[in-house]
């Protein structure tokens, strides 16, 4: 059985290019591609479990939802999909905070099409975690003068300020009515703010919003 295989990046031509390294490869099936983060979790939705890609080759640098956001998000709702980020950024930043977001690997866009391959069934087959040797060296490198963890939490890029006290009142069990009182805002407020953490987390209950927040560390 063919590994199934979808495409995240912004750029059409870079999509193309990517469907054309893997083309060869009879292991390897194209399920869909994507232009962002966004069109990737609707594009998810539509499927069936079974239809899943057990791969997602994904860019950082996107409109509406990049990367990182995306891979933080999808691996809590979907925790069988493995996350290869595949990009032209080898900053240590970009690196650690992929990782903490849930990427299984790491790879840059000009690595050749064997390498891509191999690193998609290694993924699947072993459960290892493949870099391109730069990034390799990059991210040891960062280990040995002790670097552990990105600052950034991303969180902040995914939610407002007042959304993620509604969230952290939800994990702490309070209901609609105890929030509005605690944070001085009506009830109605309150359900508008849940409405807008599901659609942005693309989230349809409590208890998955609260599963996510856990899962990065998002809250205090």
């Amino acid at each position: 059985m063919p590994i199934k295989i979808a495409i995240v990046d912004d750029k059409l031509i870079v999509r193309r290019a990517i469907k054309d390294k893997l083309s060869s490869s009879p292991q390897m099936k194209i399920v869909f591609d994507a232009s962002n983060g966004e069109e990737f979790l609707e594009n998810l939705k539509e499927l069936a479990e079974a239809d899943f890609p057990q791969v997602v080759l994904m860019d950082l640098e996107m409109p509406e939802m990049d990367g990182i956001e995306t891979i933080a998000i999808a691996s809590t709702l979907y925790p069988k999909v493995k996350f290869i980020v595949l990009t032209v950024f080898d900053n240590s930043e970009k690196i650690f905070e992929a990782i903490k977001a849930g990427a299984n690997g790491y790879l840059l866009k000009d690595d050749d099409a064997i390498n891509i391959s191999e690193a998609i069934s290694h993924v699947v087959n072993y459960d290892a975690v493949p870099m391109s040797p730069a990034i390799a060296r990059k991210t040891l490198g960062l280990l040995k003068i002790g670097i552990s963890q990105p600052a950034a939490n991303t969180i902040s890029n995914i939610l407002s300020n007042r959304e993620h006290d509604v969230l952290q009142q939800l994990v702490e069990g309070l209901e609609y009515k105890q929030i509005a009182g605690k944070l001085f805002i009506s009830p109605a407020t309150v359900r508008t703010h849940i409405s807008n953490i599901y659609q942005k987390l693309h989230v349809t209950s409590k208890a998955q919003a609260i599963k996510m927040a856990y899962k990065n560390s998002w809250l205090s």
